[in-house]
């Protein structure tokens, strides 16, 4: 038996079934690793055969292609959370380290933290996927990132065969964006994920919410008396009536939540935009567009591809009927279904507003 047999469970079957999408063609290896050794020996045991690798976590942010993956995928699908309310990691002291192994689903995490009477990852309540994946894409939701909390991220580097640690610092975070994600090519990370620390304090009374929405909600129904347990029941509330709480039987939730990243761009193509287009500073010279607003307002509202635009996709694909950020899978959508509403979109802000949108999930054997 091999060292990746013994380490995970081979398994046949297509991509599609392990994201959320629900798209994505054969796999010609599939190994289930369940702890952080199992997760080494199964991506060393490919690399030594010269094999492709792709890391899949919770599959809520990838779009694979139909034609699928020849190579071994590694599911990530170790669990555990611990916590040392000693506080310090390193030179770094204060509140609560929790440690969350990569396969951990993430909002069981946040529970844990809320449980353990820890306060700052409630805004990120009911976002889909593993924990693993959250520094990779620094995932963020309701004006909190994960940038702000995390401590430290231990990974297995697959060039130089060595564990390595790294510090918040070090992970060069910046708008969905990180240095892990930056060494990942097609779905393949030169860092693999195995534990997540996090640095959280303790207490019941949330920070001021730095979302508009989130912060009518809590003042409407809970006051300045709102605590953490609120803001969480108010987060799945909104994530719920945008289709961003996973449900097998709603079909809006079959996506990759949002499918483009809100694009930052110079002061000056921004002041050449309507003047309601929401806009908010992001550095010197820079601004952070809305790309809901622009896909609305480009000609694109929900639902786009089931009537209105049904010529794309044939129905197969659209926009959600509840938030024009995500593409969903109506039921038999091949990946290309999922670009081709993608690419109507893109294309259309584009040549409406002269500002391109980027994607946010990680593309596996296709692009735009």
């Amino acid at each position: 038996m091999s060292g990746a047999e013994a380490a995970g469970v081979p398994v046949e079957q297509t991509l599609a079934g392990l994201t959320t999408l629900g798209v994505g063609g054969p796999v010609k290896r599939l190994l289930t690793a369940e702890s952080e050794q199992a997760i080494i020996e199964s991506v060393t045991a490919a690399d030594d055969a010269g094999d492709p690798v792709l890391v899949i976590g919770g599959g809520s942010n990838l779009v694979i292609s139909d034609e699928g993956f020849d190579g071994t995928v590694v599911h990530i699908a170790s669990t555990g959370v611990s916590f040392d309310d000693d506080g310090c990691d390193g030179a770094t002291c204060g509140g609560t380290l929790a440690t969350v192994q990569a396969g951990h689903e993430w909002d069981d995490f946040v529970v844990a933290t809320l449980e353990h009477g820890l306060k700052g990852l409630e805004p990120l309540s009911g976002i889909p996927g593993s924990a693993g994946a959250t520094p990779v894409q620094n995932v963020g939701a309701y004006g909190a990132e994960v940038a702000s909390f995390i401590s430290s991220v231990r990974t297995w580097d697959r060039q130089s065969r060595q564990l390595r640690t790294f510090s918040a610092g070090e992970l060069e975070f910046s708008y969905r964006d990180s240095l892990l994600k930056r060494e990942t090519v097609n779905g393949s990370p030169r860092y693999v994920v195995l534990t997540v620390t996090f640095q959280l304090l303790p207490g019941t009374k949330p920070a001021p919410a730095k979302y508009a929405e989130l912060a009518r909600v809590l003042e409407d129904e809970f006051g300045p008396e709102a605590t953490t347990a609120n803001v969480r029941e108010a987060v799945l509330r909104l994530r719920a009536s945008k289709g961003m709480v996973l449900n097998p039987e709603d079909r809006d939730t079959w996506s990759t939540g949002s499918f483009f990243t809100n694009p930052i761009v110079p002061v000056a193509t921004a002041k050449a935009l309507p003047e309601d287009a929401p806009r908010y500073p992001a550095g010197e010279g820079l601004v952070k567009l809305s790309a809901a607003w622009l896909i609305d307002h480009a000609g694109f509202g929900k639902g786009y591809g089931l009537e209105v635009g049904r010529e794309v996709a044939d129905g197969r694909a659209s926009l959600s009927t509840k938030h024009t950020l995500a593409i969903t899978n109506r039921g038999d959508a091949r990946s290309d279904d999922i670009l081709a509403i993608a690419r109507a979109v893109r294309d259309g802000v584009e040549a409406r507003f002269g500002v391109r949108l980027e994607n946010e999930p990680v593309f596996v054997n296709a692009a735009l």
